[in-house]
């Protein structure tokens, strides 16, 4: 039970007698009687609640009696000691509704029209219960059956996801058996629900949301925008024909395996040499094939007269559907007036934009004067600026190119010039001597160099001329 509560540190005080909070720290009193609540809502919808009735579980009921606080008994905090508290106050709220009464109200739980307040009610539904006064003394559980509206509102979300807005008569009306076997395990996760929880269900659902229409015995689930008020004799059919074929494909479906199983064990007798089981299976399954055929053809047939009442609801349906649209289509002809109304108003109409066209042919005729010579020297002189301000620009362009070529020019030089002065003079060439002649022949380097150097300026001189017609 302490798994329903997610902070621990509270749980002393929630297993505590907590009634007096009620005037000296209301906040707090109302903090832990939601919190039971709450909880109650959960065993209930888990199925650990105590049931009157060990064969079947609610869900949407909670059995209320001195069974409950031993169930939500606690080893280290012991029983709840103000359940009954909270049991009164979800009463008060209609958060917990004695099941006869319930079943049996004629207005929607949601309409409140008392103004008393909600403790007033919790002492007045005490003392029918025979408990004077709650605030004092022990803390007595009212007996009974309660239904839990927290979980009856999450039922019937889950049924409002399971049904289509889309679907035939058929397939929206169902016998209260069918509808139960249906939807039992399909609306609350983890749970089914109990015969006593469709009831509470299929009441909610008719009364007070106003889905469905409902008598105890049928089922119709309203289709949207179609005004229904009542369960008419169709509908019963319907409903009954369609528990009636679940029943037979259940019957042929069980048929079908007790054929398989005779002849397994014919076949086995035969194997084991035992002619006489052999025979009685072999009887068995030929009158349960007799069976299977003839509520084959019933079934066949009952699928037939489903599918032709269906195809006639559809007819019923396009009829209306057709009818409606030729008022809608006669109240529009009404509204127009007729042929000979368009007529006037289409000659009205052109009439009224010839006046127009006129009226803008003579204001176009009576404008102003251009004269287009005025404005061919006005486009002349835009175009003359336009060319100055391009010439302008070039001359620009012009300019930045020839500085540019000419810093380079510059760049070149000086690094020539550096690599000029950074050759190192040569050494002293070697006498040589004529053998044939005998005369001595004395050459200085520097003539040669002299001449490398003005190799050298002539070629650093001319490669920048030559490149300048690419710029």
């Amino acid at each position: 039970m302490l798994t329903y509560f997610r902070a621990r540190a509270r749980l002393p005080a929630l297993y505590s007698d907590f009634r007096s909070q009620r005037t000296l720290n209301p906040d707090g009193y109302e903090a832990n009687v939601s919190t039971w609540r709450r909880a109650l809502a959960s065993i209930a919808r888990s199925g650990l609640a105590p049931s009157t009735k060990a064969a079947a579980t609610n869900v949407l009921v909670l059995d209320c009696d001195d069974r409950l606080p031993g169930a939500l008994e606690s080893k280290q905090y012991g029983r709840p000691l103000a359940l009954g508290a909270v049991v009164a106050e979800a009463l008060s709220e209609k958060e917990l509704m004695p099941l006869r009464d319930f079943l049996k109200a004629k207005e929607s739980i949601y309409s409140r029209k008392w103004g008393v307040s909600p403790w007033a009610v919790a002492s007045w539904v005490f003392r029918q219960l025979g408990v004077t006064d709650n605030s004092q003394g022990s803390d007595r559980i009212p007996k009974g059956q309660l239904v839990v509206l927290a979980n009856v509102e999450m039922a019937a979300k889950g049924f409002g996801d399971k049904i289509t807005s889309h679907a035939s008569r058929f397939e929206r009306t169902f016998s209260k058996a069918h509808f139960y076997k249906t939807f039992a395990d399909q609306l609350i996760p983890g749970s089914a629900l109990s015969e006593t929880d469709v009831s509470v269900l299929l009441t909610f659902l008719s009364r007070d949301k106003g889905v469905l229409l409902y008598d105890g015995a049928t089922v119709k689930v309203k289709a949207p925008g179609v005004e229904e008020t009542a369960l008419t004799e169709e509908d019963a059919s319907i409903a009954q024909l369609k528990e009636l074929l679940e029943y037979l494909d259940h019957q042929t479906t069980a048929l079908n395996k007790r054929i398989e199983e005779l002849a397994r064990s014919a076949k086995d007798a035969v194997a084991k040499k035992n002619r006489v089981i052999a025979l009685a299976a072999l009887r068995s399954k030929k009158l349960a094939e007799s069976s299977l055929e003839k509520r084959l053809a019933t079934l066949g047939q009952l699928e037939e007269v489903a599918a032709k009442i269906e195809q006639a609801s559809d007819n019923v349906q396009l009829v209306k559907v057709m009818e409606s649209s030729g008022e809608a289509l006669r109240a529009l002809n009404s509204a127009v007036g007729g042929a000979e109304r368009v007529e006037d108003v289409v000659d009205r109409l052109r009439e009224q934009v010839g006046q127009a066209d006129e009226v803008t042919s003579i204001l176009a005729e009576g404008g102003a004067v251009v004269d287009e010579g005025e404005i061919d020297d006005e486009l002349e002189r835009l175009e003359g600026e336009e060319r100055r301000v391009e010439e302008e620009k070039e001359r620009v362009k012009a300019e930045e190119e020839r500085s540019r070529v000419e810093a380079q020019q510059q760049k070149e030089a000086e690094e020539m010039k550096k690599r000029l002065e950074a050759i190192e003079a040569p050494k002293p060439l070697p006498e040589t001597r004529n053998q044939g002649e005998g005369e001595r022949t004395d050459r200085s380097p520097e003539p040669l160099l002299d001449e490398a150097a003005e190799g050298l300026r002539r070629m650093s001189l001319m490669e920048p001329a030559q490149a300048q017609p690419d710029a």
